[in-house]
């Protein structure tokens, strides 16, 4: 299996994904950020196709068709969304039916979207945690990989909330990644 794993970030994905040696034939990031470095220092060759617009005119699905070509040109079977920053549309979802998955920093389908640790915080729940789904075209709501309790601590705040969030979600993720390389089939069904 032929992995692809699109980040925006810093890379701390990017980089428990690589260390764990999963099968990563490319990293593709939608803005010059520290995840070029991390897969170049793992060797893997790393993509830029850069999201020039953030406003209205923003042109999802023609976005979205630039990274669909550059993930087919390299035969890429599974699609790992890892902090990428940038919302697919439609045509992520046609190419990579059930194929693509996301990792959530709350205990899905509670607290979906961008700000979920802060909104876990505001709400005053007592514990949160982080889940694996398989993406699909409505954002944090595809079918359920796993996921992993994580204790909201007296004194928390957003940083020291997401921090902990962070440390299992790396270990999850890899988990879940290699239990789908190993059995393909967990991902059968989960289209929608």
């Amino acid at each position: 299996m032929r992995l692809a794993v699109l980040a925006s970030g810093s890379g701390t994905l990017l980089d428990a994904i690589l260390t764990a040696r999963l099968p990563v034939v490319v990293a593709l990031v939608d803005r010059p950020c520290r995840a070029l470095e991390v897969a170049a220092s793992h060797g893997v060759e790393c993509v830029l196709v850069e999201r020039g617009e953030f406003g209205p005119t923003f042109d999802r699905d023609g976005y979205t068709k630039l990274v669909v070509d550059a993930l087919e040109s390299r035969a890429v079977d599974l699609v790992v969304m890892a902090g990428f920053g940038t919302v697919l549309g439609a045509p992520a979802f046609e190419a990579f039916p059930g194929r693509i998955i996301n990792t959530h920093p709350a205990l899905l389908p509670a607290f979906k979207g961008w700000h979920a640790v802060a909104e876990a915080l505001a709400a005053g729940v007592k514990v949160t945690g982080c889940t694996v789904h398989v993406a699909t075209i409505e954002v944090d709501d595809g079918p359920i990989l796993a996921q992993e309790a994580v204790p909201v601590l007296p004194g928390d705040d957003e940083a020291t909330l997401h921090e902990r969030i962070k440390e299992v979600e790396r270990r999850l993720y890899v988990d879940t990644i290699r239990a789908v390389v190993a059995r393909p089939e967990l991902l059968e069904g989960t289209r929608r």
